[in-house]
């Protein structure tokens, strides 16, 4: 499968990494943590090491870690506003269960 990118989460990254003056894309991933047991990580890369998959969409780049994308293969990421809120959302067809607080998922 792959990792995607919405319009408006491919336009929100690529204003900032205009902003920036710098960057390849963005590092979509997860660590241990939470409740539930994992939480998603999302940073700017300027790096990429060779290990690393590339996914491509919209004009970013999304660039993972493999040993992250058994639990984030088929993800959509999304930048929403809802309210005076605004951020990055994960689509992800593998999350089973999320706890309460919305910050960490289980696979």
């Amino acid at each position: 499968m792959a990792i995607a990118l919405t319009e408006a989460a491919a336009r929100h990254v690529s204003r900032y990494l205009s902003r920036r003056g710098k960057g390849l894309g963005v590092r979509l991933g997860v660590k241990t943590t939470g409740c539930s047991g994992l939480a998603y990580t999302l940073e700017y890369v300027d790096n990429q090491a060779p290990e690393d998959l590339i996914f491509e969409n919209h004009g970013v780049k999304i660039i993972i870690d493999p040993k992250s994308l058994a639990y984030i293969d088929g993800t959509e990421l999304d930048f929403v506003r809802e309210g005076l809120n605004e951020g990055f959302k994960f689509n992800n067809p593998n999350e089973r269960d999320r706890c309460g607080c919305g910050e960490s998922f289980r696979v």
